[in-house]
């Protein structure tokens, strides 16, 4: 609602005021009933700041994740030794991170400069929503197969079976099947999609107090967050706790062997032991993003909206899509063969150090050839 309706001011704070009259969501597109709670439009109207701020980020978020993600994909399936069965999941999760922002950061993003409040009527708030449904399990699910891929390759070590590239695949189109037939409850009666707390974004409708909308909801809880997230503890506190035995052991050795410096010893670590040293930052990145959200989530079940503001419910939906952009940092920028063809591929980033010896190989039959 801007310009604000008469009677509207600001305080020596720049707080604005509203007509008491005044309420939020008054300048909503009609026929917006089946997606609007009535639990929203008691509220005063929020300060047109706030959703400025989140279309300004919506964008910002966009172009991150095109970049991030983007050079992830290209990367990975540019470069042959990096095509491998581990690196398929990944790839998965920057594909499924981008599809999240180019459906969610562009039409917000456009939206809000635009109008206000939702713009793109009842049945794109659907298809909006149950995108969101889909890329958010793809994502989840991608960090559990990563998880248990690295678990089975490090913890098992040698004597570990390697997922073959081919069951790989199938895995994540597995995955992509079940994410869609889990997100499509609500086409057909169980749980229902509406517009979220400051109604500008839609998603899984956590509000509705009937039985078949809050069984969908904690479904979809248990299921997509809960369980999956038991799982990645799991696995990286195995991992962690081989890094830690691994370590403890090249001591051991560096003492029998009379090393002064335990580094020396370390200096010959392999790849695998030092991508789990990111395994605690894998799991706090992953709970501090989604936990808010699932909180919410929680409290619109227990029916304590009370605490239930437009901004309170908002904000943690905003969270979770700056994932979708710090995903690329944490599983592939940590990876050192990445990081070498990154400075091999797109120098211009300045990420990694470029291989010495095969740029100088490659000169030499530049030269070779041209002589």
């Amino acid at each position: 609602m801007w310009p604000p309706p008469a009677g509207a001011y600001l305080d020596e704070y720049f707080n604005l005021h509203y007509p008491a009259n005044v309420r939020h969501g008054d300048s909503l597109e009609p026929g917006l009933d089946e997606i609007l709670d009535p639990h929203w439009v008691q509220y005063p109207p929020q300060n047109p700041i706030i959703n400025l701020l989140v279309g300004v980020a919506m964008i910002l978020l966009l172009f991150m994740s095109i970049l991030g993600n983007g050079c992830v994909l290209y990367i990975f399936l540019k470069t042959e030794k990096l095509r491998t069965s581990s690196n398929v999941f990944v790839i998965n999760l920057a594909l499924s991170d981008l599809i999240m922002m180019l459906t969610h950061g562009l039409p917000v993003g456009i939206n809000i400069f635009i109008k206000r409040y939702w713009m793109w009527g009842v049945q794109n708030c659907k298809i909006f929503a149950f995108l969101g449904g889909i890329t958010g399990t793809v994502s989840i699910m991608s960090m559990v197969l990563i998880g248990y891929d690295r678990c089975n390759v490090i913890v098992g070590g040698l004597t570990a079976k390697r997922i073959s590239k081919k069951k790989a695949v199938m895995m994540v189109l597995a995955l992509w099947s079940y994410a869609t037939v889990s997100a499509m409850g609500p086409f057909f009666g169980w749980g229902h999609y509406g517009l979220e707390g400051l109604l500008i974004t839609c998603s899984y409708d956590y509000i509705k107090k009937d039985f078949v909308n809050q069984s969908f909801i904690l479904y979809t809880l248990i299921t997509h967050f809960l369980i999956p997230m038991c799982f990645v503890i799991y696995f990286y506190a195995k991992i962690t706790r081989a890094v830690v035995v691994h370590e403890a052991e090249l001591r051991s050795q560096a003492k029998k062997m009379g090393v002064d410096s335990i580094k020396q010893a370390n200096s010959n670590e392999n790849a695998e032991f030092k991508i789990a040293k990111v395994a605690m930052t894998n799991v706090l990145l992953w709970i501090g993003t989604w936990c808010p959200y699932t909180i919410v989530v929680l409290i619109g079940l227990t029916g304590n909206y009370a605490t239930l503001t437009p901004l309170v419910a908002g904000m943690p939906s905003l969270l979770v899509k700056t994932t979708s952009s710090l995903n690329p940092l944490v599983f592939a920028v940590a990876h050192p063969g990445y990081r070498e063809a990154m400075a091999e591929n797109l120098p211009c980033l300045g990420i990694g150090v470029r291989d010495v010896k095969k740029g100088l190989a490659n000169g030499s039959q530049t030269v070779a050839a041209s002589t």
